[in-house]
């Protein structure tokens, strides 16, 4: 594999990252379904494997961002698997809507071992790291949008959770945006 091909690759995993973010982020401000906290973390381990992502289109592939996101994508996925155990016996109810008939925390941890199946294959591919570094992005507009959608998504998360929990530990679960109920004096 050559090092363009890695780099297009890992730009278009940044995007599809992205997409889990932003499909997110649909079901928190259009249908209201607050994230709770082990749906923030989902998202933590979504933006550290953008993270591994985003180095290796600044800085070209090497070995250690592919470790970023081994380690994001077994983070995320352990929380997901968690949330799917605690909501797997009868009777003690989901959180949030069925998307295609599976929840968010089923979805993301089957993206979780996607991601985790899919840097293992990149991972076998030597030919990426050779060459001189690559200029940043390598020129390309695919890495470019796809590194700043993800940038954008990372900080747009920051700022809901902050809104959402507020300085302090987050409502299990949440019922409104606290730091908003707080300044308005609702709270």
């Amino acid at each position: 594999m050559t090092p363009e091909l890695s780099r297009t690759l890992n730009a278009l995993g940044m995007l599809a990252v992205s997409l889990v973010l932003l499909l997110a982020f649909f079901y928190q401000l259009k249908l209201y379904e607050l994230p709770c906290p082990l749906c923030l973390l989902q998202r933590v381990g979504f933006v550290a494997v953008g993270v591994g992502l985003g180095l290796n289109l600044l800085y070209g592939a090497r070995p250690r961002h592919y470790g970023i996101m081994l380690l994001g994508a077994l983070f995320g996925g352990s929380v997901a698997v968690r949330q799917i155990l605690l909501h797997i016996v009868p009777g003690t109810g989901h959180y949030g809507s069925p998307v295609l008939g599976l929840h968010y925390y089923t979805w993301a941890a089957i993206c979780f071992f996607l991601i985790l199946l899919g840097t293992a294959l990149m991972l076998m591919f030597d030919r990426q790291y050779d060459g001189e570094p690559q200029p940043r992005f390598g020129g390309s507009a695919l890495a470019k949008t796809a590194f700043f959608i993800m940038f954008g998504l990372a900080a747009l998360n920051a700022v809901s959770t902050l809104v959402e929990c507020g300085p302090g530990i987050c409502a299990d679960p949440p019922t409104s945006y606290k730091l908003i109920d707080e300044v308005g004096g609702n709270g």
